[in-house]
């Protein structure tokens, strides 16, 4: 269907259903409705489920169920509000995205939902499993289905089996790389030479290439190579070598320059030019029986090259052969979905929509001449990738647009006899430029691009119905080596040529940056100098920025979602939007796989920008969501641009100050476990009288139980008789010596105290740093004076009830969720999350309200006195009473902030705590 079918059978259908909606008659037909008329699916009965048994503590039914996409639907009667909760047949109280979630959590692991989907016929709440709790849901309303039909296509986009396949047989195909190159190394005389190892990796390209030319038919026949080597390495194995060296020379010599007296199964061989073949110096070893063997069963007998992923095995191949990722476990690669998160709102989206109008024109000749003019256009674009590795996003860019060349050759070429078919492919990879520092990823890269045009120009002899020819490669110095924050971007490609800047700059975070890389920052970096805090990947956004100056080129790139936290949002986008950079699109802040054989997950956010606003409305991605807003600042967030910079003390007039708990520096001898504690006052009853419990983040959480020697104003005649605590103080003292830090050494004189004492006369309100990202709410408390709160646990003394209502508030903690920093996804909260915070000033009543609710949270609580915070705040262990104190504390708090609970979403809700900063900053 093209996006104008479906936009009439959304139109359609929202009129159909506009005043229906029983759940139990009409749900079945409602569904299949949808995905068959508006989304295209042609047996809907054999795609969706419904009714399918749950066992919880009593046998219950899922709504729908869509196991290929993984889809949980829970359906409501029309009118009724999908927010509130709803008692259920054991009395809790679950609005139907957490009934929803108890159905998820009772099924085997393998068939849990990524989305869970609410509707009540009138609306559909959207959930992302991949968020926390599934995060703030995203709504569509039905009488908006007709120009929001788009977002629920993630109903029927399944994983596609040839790309799966296509990943496979490439990471097999990686797997085989790496068996070859080991097998090899031990035949080289000094395999620890640079040199050598050098030759090795080009070698392997060169094996790999002559593999995958024999399978696509490339050179000729099946197993060309193959025979070759056989014929050679069956007559005497000490041979293979040389028959190498001059299959190599004869690949790379034109056959104007070949000798006459060529052997013939050497002069067979096509010349492949592109300089794939043109060092003939490089060192390679003599082969044994066991490297011929891999070579011609494993390698080539029994495995197909030509359907591997250039895009995927690009980077696969690289990273075999990359002696940090060999050592590291696994063989690398970025998705291919992943890169079409940038690719595609940075440009693929659109070119596509034109497209799909072009292949929906009615008269052939004008549908002719738009898809011709289509194609000079695909080939008139530009694109470049400053830190391109082995090339996949480059690869995965000419695959699809060569992709879409071709469907609109079909247009041309579908009706019509052809006889001189001329120079058809327009889409070349001349068109794509890139930066590597590493040597051999360049080679690699451009050896992926040369197998992704090989594969697409098979593609196209089955449109034409006729061959093609792929040799001589075409030789393109488009790709560079060097160092892409020390190169002048301009010598690779001129700006005024240039239409998209792409790609996935290293991830380094700035307290891990090299001297070298200090160096690159600093270069990047020449007009800030508040760089310093900055990750690597920062430098790669000034250079872009600078080089956009009064172009239209647009930019994308995915980063570590550091650069959308704490103080880096101050630093650098404050920076880059006075220089007239405005961002686009944005994803926020989402797992990044990019690992095959071991998981290596980091967290990113992609940006799109340009210089100068070029586009309106901006689009915001969360998860695969995507809403149309008017502007996206720092934090990704639809709001004005604000900077949350470090305050001592609250924004706000009239609260207390935060401070960070005490901080021992004592090698662990101040402190104690519940074993040592108990050993020491059996032994020594008095000493209790100084041992204090101990409390940070973890344990507050998980309710461990530390203790620690507290000897403020204590009297050293009470202590000094007890051995084993002179001990540790002797242990203090000696660990203090040793620490680099000048005034850590000086606090050897003193080992009965912390380094750093901060600790509460008073009640106080406990903070911990960091907190679990699955969880809906930070586990605040309330701690006495006579607990020693850590320097991992954040301390605000004389709160009352009034402020913990509101901290732990979804208002607060959708402000901490934008602003504060993070551990991996875990959220790490900080006093500048506390200090910015826009307070509300409340009615009495409001206030009362709020102190009311909050007691209840307390009085929830305790009713489970053997229950961990953890165990209390996990979204579906969470009592009911609890549940239902929170759910009653956030309506109270929205409501003394003038925020409509029915309509506020977390982001909207976020957008205006944004502005009531503004305004506060602006009165100061």
């Amino acid at each position: 269907m093209s996006d104008a079918d479906k936009k009439k059978a959304a139109k359609a259908f929202a009129e159909y259903w506009k005043d229906r909606g029983d759940e139990k008659s009409d749900c079945q037909s409602f569904w299949l409705a949808l995905v068959r008329d508006v989304l295209g699916v042609a047996e809907p009965e054999k795609f969706i489920l419904f009714e399918e048994r749950v066992k919880l503590d009593h046998t219950s039914f899922i709504d729908g169920h869509i196991p290929s996409t993984h889809v949980l639907i829970e359906q409501k009667k029309k009118g009724l509000n999908l927010r509130s909760p709803i008692r259920q047949s054991d009395g809790t109280l679950l609005n139907p995205f957490q009934q929803a979630q108890r159905y998820s959590a009772a099924l085997p692991y393998s068939q849990r939902p990524r989305w869970i989907i609410t509707c009540n016929f009138e609306e559909f709440l959207i959930y992302d499993m991949d968020k926390p709790n599934g995060g703030e849901p995203e709504s569509i309303l039905l009488k908006d289905l007709a120009k929001e039909y788009y977002r629920l296509e993630f109903l029927v986009e399944e994983k596609s089996e040839l790309l799966h396949r296509e990943e496979q047989i490439s990471i097999q195909a990686g797997e085989l790389v790496g068996l070859l190159y080991d097998a090899i190394l031990k035949q080289y005389v000094n395999p620890d030479d640079k040199t050598s190892l050098h030759s090795l990796n080009i070698l392997c390209v060169r094996l790999v290439f002559c593999l995958y030319a024999e399978d696509a038919g490339i050179f000729g026949g099946h197993l060309k190579f193959h025979n070759y080597i056989k014929k050679v390495a069956d007559n005497d194995i000490d041979d293979v070598r040389d028959a190498l060296i001059k299959l190599f020379r004869v690949l790379d010599t034109p056959y104007d320059k070949r000798s006459q007296y060529l052997k013939a199964d050497l002069a067979a061989f096509p010349y492949v030019n592109g300089g794939l073949f043109q060092n003939e110096d490089i060192e390679i070893p003599n082969f044994t029986q066991e490297i011929v063997d891999l070579l011609l069963r494993k390698a080539s007998e029994d495995f197909d090259w030509s359907q591997i992923s250039p895009t995927i095995f690009g980077a696969v191949f690289e990273s075999t052969l990359n002696p940090q990722t060999r050592r590291s476990g696994g063989m690398h690669y970025t998705s291919i979905e992943n890169i079409h998160k940038v690719i595609d709102p940075l440009f693929l989206d659109e070119l596509r929509e034109e497209f799909d109008e072009i292949k929906a024109l009615k008269v052939p000749k004008i549908r002719e001449t738009r898809a011709e003019a289509f194609r000079a256009k695909l080939a008139s674009l530009t694109f470049f990738d400053p830190a391109c590795g082995s090339g996949n996003f480059l690869t995965e860019t000419y695959i699809s647009l060569r992709r879409l060349e071709n469907e609109a050759l079909k247009i041309k070429y579908e009706d019509n006899i052809v006889f001189d078919f001329g120079d058809v492919i327009k889409v070349s990879i001349g068109q794509f430029y890139g930066i590597e520092i590493n040597d051999f990823a360049v080679t690699v890269a451009k050896t992926a691009l040369w197998i992704a045009e090989s594969q697409m120009m098979k593609e196209t002899e089955e449109i034409m119905n006729t061959n093609l020819d792929f040799l001589p490669l075409k030789s393109y110095a488009n790709i560079v080596e060097g160092n892409a924050l020390r190169t002048d971007w301009e010598t690779v490609v001129p700006k005024d040529k240039l239409d998209y800047i792409m790609g996935n700059p290293p991830f380094v975070g700035h307290q891990w940056r090299s001297k070298s890389q200090a160096e690159d920052m600093g270069i990047a970096f020449y007009d800030l100098a508040k760089h310093g805090k900055l990750d690597y990947v920062c430098g790669w956004y000034n250079k872009a920025c600078d080089y956009m100056k009064n172009t239209r080129i647009k930019t994308a790139f995915v980063s570590t979602n550091s650069i959308i936290q704490g103080e880096s949002v101050g630093i650098l986008w404050s920076f880059l939007f006075d220089k007239g950079i405005e961002i686009q699109f944005a994803h926020r802040s989402f797992s990044w796989s990019s690992e095959s054989s071991k998981s290596a997950t980091v967290h990113c956010v992609i940006v799109g920008m340009t210089y100068g606003n070029l586009s309106s409305p901006k689009k915001l991605y969360d998860g695969d969501r995507m809403t149309l807003v008017s502007h996206i600042n720092g934090y990704l967030v639809d709001a004005p641009d604000v900077f949350i910079q470090s305050r001592g003390k609250p924004l706000t007039k009239g609260f207390p100050e935060m401070s960070k708990g005490s901080q021992p520096t004592d090698g662990g001898y101040l402190l104690l476990s519940e074993k040592d504690r108990m050993e020491l006052i059996a032994k020594y009853p008095e000493a209790n009288d100084f041992i204090r419990p101990f409390v940070g983040s973890d344990d507050l959480i998980k309710g461990k139980k530390r203790f620690c020697l507290w000897l403020k104003n204590v009297s050293p005649a009470k202590y000094r008789h007890i051995a084993p605590i002179m001990d540790r103080l002797k242990g203090v003292s000696e660990s203090r010596l040793k620490s680099p830090t000048e005034s850590v050494r000086r606090d050897a004189e003193t080992p009965t105290l912390f380094t750093q004492i901060r600790q509460s006369e008073t009640n106080y309100l406990a903070v911990p740093e960091v907190s679990s990202e699955n969880r809906r709410y930070i586990p605040i408390s309330f701690l006495t004076p006579n607990i020693i709160g850590s320097n991992k646990l954040y301390m605000v003394p004389d709160a009352d009830k009034y402020m913990f209502g509101v901290l732990i508030s979804n208002v607060h903690m959708a402000w901490m969720r934008t602003v504060a920093g993070r551990l991996e996804l875990r959220y790490s909260y900080s006093p500048a999350v506390y200090n910015n915070f826009p307070w509300c000033n409340p009615t009495a009543e409001q206030k009362k309200k709020i102190e009311e609710t909050a007691q209840a949270i307390l009085d929830a609580r305790a009713l489970y006195p053997d229950c961990s915070l953890a165990d209390l705040y996990d979204e579906i262990a969470m009592p009911p009473e609890l549940r239902k104190a929170h759910q009653a504390n956030d309506r109270a708090v929205m409501q003394a902030y003038g925020f409509d609970i029915k309509t506020m979403t977390e982001s909207s809700c976020v957008a205006e705590l944004m502005k009531m900063y503004q305004k506060l900053v602006s009165s100061k």
